[in-house]
Parts: C-alpha cells; sequence; structure tokens
C-alpha cells in the first residue's frame, strides 16, 4: 500500500518561511518523479515544483528563487523549503509521487502522470 504522509505546514507571517516534508512508503522512491502542488478552496490543484530521481528541478513561476525542491533517497523523503513566503502561497500543500521518471531541464511542466497523493498540510501566510 502507497503512502505519501506531508507534514510542516502552518501558519507563518508574510516574509517568513516553511519546510515542508513528504515521507514516502510502499512505493520505490528512487526511481519516481516526486511533485509538490497546492491548491485554494475553489480553485485547480495548481503545480508548485517537479522533482526527477536525480534531482533535476522544474519551477512554477511563482516558485522560482522562492522555493526549492529537493529530495533524500536514502530516507525516502521530498522537501519543499520555502522562503519569503506570501499571503498568495496560502493553500492545502500535497505531494504527488509519479510513475514515470524524466531527465535534463524543463521549461515548461513535465508531461508526468502522478499515480499516488498525500492527503495535504496546510500552509497559512498572514500579511
Amino acid at each position: 500500500q502507497v503512502q505519501l504522509v506531508e507534514s510542516g505546514g502552518g501558519l507563518v507571517q508574510a516574509g517568513g518561511s516553511l519546510k515542508l516534508s513528504c515521507t514516502a512508503s510502499g512505493i520505490q522512491f528512487n526511481i519516481n518523479a516526486m511533485a509538490w502542488y497546492r491548491q485554494v478552496p475553489g480553485k485547480e490543484r495548481e503545480l508548485v515544483a517537479t522533482i526527477s530521481s536525480r534531482s533535476s528541478a522544474y519551477y512554477a513561476d511563482s516558485a522560482k528563487g522562492r522555493f526549492t525542491i529537493s529530495r533524500d533517497n536514502a530516507k525516502n523523503t521530498l522537501y519543499l523549503q520555502m522562503n519569503n513566503l506570501k499571503p498568495e502561497d496560502t493553500a492545502m500543500y500535497f505531494c504527488a509521487a509519479s510513475t514515470a521518471d524524466y531527465s535534463g531541464t524543463y521549461y515548461s511542466p513535465p508531461p508526468l502522470p502522478y499515480a499516488y497523493w498525500g492527503q495535504g498540510t496546510q500552509v497559512t501566510v498572514s500579511s
């Protein structure tokens, strides 16, 4: 059984930082691409960042320069370091595991299927 468990969300003031974690079990973590998405009630889920098995990262424009996605394959854990947070970053953040991988640099979202999702962790940024 695949499980993705996010943690690290919370309430932070604008300009602050948070580091999200996602621990995976039941999948071959070290060979799959992973991603962070976020969603605000009433809006579509939005891609934040992706990372390949070898740590090639893609960022949405909203995340570039402020967020860093990383992974520790030995710990089956995905991270999202978020700095200089803004009120518009307020959302539920989800980690997702793909059944595929990618390599190289992408300037648009890598076209991957995400088969597994966590339950989410809430991030609230106050102004």
